[in-house]
């Protein structure tokens, strides 16, 4: 837990789990209408939603897991998702594994999919949430990383005490939702640990890998062009650009997130021609992309103006976008890397980075100087 600096006299700010349970008293026990200033928004709606379903944070819980039958239909359906994320997961657990958080994929009703990294087969609470085919979602387990994803369509963490019931007060959480290349949410990636540290700069490193993730789902679908888009300025060829498939004769046959809010995509739509979005004809998309043209700047109906570099798709897989899950290296260097690359987010602000994190300025400072007297 990092600590703020406090000036001369003044009485040290209240720690995590202690303003963590002040929130617990007033929404859940003495039931006030009145969230505290620091319990996050869309928690407070979780709780609140988990109190108008019934439920109390005292009663047992048990994580049922949904029938074989159900089972076996959500991972049939979630196949292209479990392909898309296998690579990302296995990074992600190397990346953890001095950490003791692991990885769950879920469907987008919150069933289990697939779990990797360091779990405990010996620990029931891990055993109960890390199972193929156990229900995660709200409606079962109320407030957890998972569930709130998938409602709140955000990435999110949550420590101990905010997740609803008492019997999950032990976990700590991140989650990022995972968005198809019809625009519309196909599961999330969540990072749990039991009765550990509180690591908010995973909020980050999901988010990341769930862009990974995203993309790879992007190019796989069928295209005859794939266009890299992004606002100009930015250097293409990122994770971060936007990915446009598009068939022989121009129309949208799947994007990426990125992609979506920058042509305003409509999630679960017929997407459009390419000629509805771009103010250029399709023609001149496939003839830069066979003359092999750099990236240019192309107008959209809209007015705005993207860059667009145009690649043709001679019937073999499109090469994977570079993730950037740290496979391989140490834990400290993924944070630090995953640090470094908020602030440059942030655009040099470090209290916007931090905030962003989770962790205090001082501890940005403190990690990206050790770095340096490192090198």
């Amino acid at each position: 837990m990092s600590h703020h600096p406090t000036a001369h006299g003044a009485s040290p700010a209240p720690d995590r789990l202690t303003l963590i349970e002040s929130a617990r008293r007033t929404v859940l026990r003495e039931g006030s209408g009145i969230a505290p200033v620091a319990m996050e928004p869309w928690i407070d709606r979780s709780w609140r939603r988990c109190l108008a379903s019934g439920f109390r944070p005292d009663q047992s819980l048990t994580f049922q897991a949904v029938s074989a039958q159900d089972a076996h239909r959500a991972l049939e359906a979630s196949r292209p998702l479990l392909q898309a994320a296998g690579p990302v997961i296995q990074s992600l657990a190397r990346a953890m594994a001095d950490t003791r958080y692991f990885a769950i994929l879920t469907d987008a009703q919150g069933v289990v999919i697939d779990v990797n990294g360091p779990i405990d087969r010996h620990d029931p609470r891990a055993h109960l949430i890390a199972r193929v085919g156990v229900d995660l979602s709200e409606r079962a387990v109320g407030t957890t990383a998972i569930g709130a994803t998938l409602a709140e369509q955000q990435p999110v963490w949550l420590h101990r005490g905010e997740h609803f019931f008492d019997d999950t007060t032990m976990y700590s959480c991140a989650g990022a939702p995972l968005f198809g290349p019809d625009g519309r949410c196909v599961g999330m990636l969540d990072l749990t640990g039991i009765n550990v540290p509180e690591r908010p700069a995973l909020k980050h490193l999901v988010t990341q890998s769930a862009r990974s993730i995203e993309n790879a789902l992007a190019l796989a679908q069928p295209h005859r062009l794939l266009l890299r888009v992004n606002w100009p300025g930015a250097r293409l060829g990122e994770d971060g650009d936007g990915l446009v498939c598009l068939d022989a004769d121009g129309h949208i046959t799947g994007a990426n997130r990125a992609a979506a809010d920058m042509l305003t995509l409509k999630p679960g739509l017929p997407w459009p021609h390419s000629g509805d979005v771009f103010a250029v004809p399709a023609e001149s998309l496939f003839d830069a992309a066979r003359a092999q043209r750099p990236p240019s700047e192309l107008p959209l109906w809209s007015g705005l103006r993207l860059q667009v570099l145009a690649q043709l798709n001679n019937g073999r897989a499109s090469p994977p976008l570079r993730a950037n899950t740290g496979a391989g290296v140490p834990l400290k260097d993924v944070e630090t890397a995953l640090i470094r690359k908020a602030v440059e987010e942030a655009r040099g602000n470090v209290m916007e980075a931090a905030r962003a994190l989770g962790i205090s300025r001082a501890t940005v400072y403190r990690k990206l100087t050790r770095k340096k007297t490192a090198g």
